[in-house]
């Protein structure tokens, strides 16, 4: 199975369907961190888009619409309208994956700001359900997938901000550590959406 992997440097999904014999590539603007060159394409996503995929996973980046970033939008109780007009963009970025034509599609995000008014999700998974004691809501839209069903339930014992663990280095790439999917939600879509193709 062709599968895009698109806004993933760190290979982690890539690498998990190719664990499992699929044709994955990871996609993104910056140089994979992954370890694997030869299943990375650099370059915009979104023009991976005009060619034919089996399945497509898009990790857009979410700066410009997640709660998190939503203390930016208002200085003063102004609506900082260049913020506002970015966060359009990227909400735009977003739906080119979630549109595209493809069977099988999940683009992941975290809760967005309700200003941007963002097409109702799937489901919300959290990385104590797929194996890692943390607490980081993600949301998941889902078309021609079956929601992730939890593989290894633990408790979670802190917030992805407090758990210092290597998603949460600091330094320059720490925006960019933080972003990366967690091994077990990779592992879970390769095992319960490699096979989807095969019924």
């Amino acid at each position: 199975m062709r599968v895009l992997v698109a806004c993933e440097e760190s290979q982690e999904v890539c690498k998990a369907f190719r664990a499992l014999g699929h044709e994955a590539y990871s996609c993104d603007i910056e140089p994979c961190s992954g370890g694997h060159p030869e299943w990375h394409i650099q370059c915009d996503a979104l023009e991976m888009l005009k060619m034919q995929w089996d399945m497509i996973l898009a990790f857009p980046p979410c700066t410009y619409l997640s709660n998190a970033g939503a203390k930016h939008l208002f200085k003063g109780g102004v609506l900082n309208q260049e913020r506002y007009r970015t966060g359009l963009e990227a909400k735009a970025f977003f739906l080119r994956f979630l549109n595209a034509d493809c069977p099988h599609i999940c683009v992941e995000n975290p809760v967005s700001s309700k200003i941007y008014e963002m097409p109702p999700h799937t489901q919300e998974v959290q990385p104590w359900m797929f194996g890692h004691p943390v607490q980081k809501k993600t949301r998941l839209w889902l078309k021609g997938l079956p929601p992730l069903e939890p593989t290894n339930i633990v408790d979670p014992k802190c917030s992805c901000h407090e758990a210092g663990t290597w998603f949460m280095r600091g330094g320059k790439d720490r925006q960019k550590n933080r972003a990366k999917t967690f091994p077990g939600i990779a592992q879970a879509m390769a095992e319960q959406w490699g096979g989807i193709c095969n019924g």
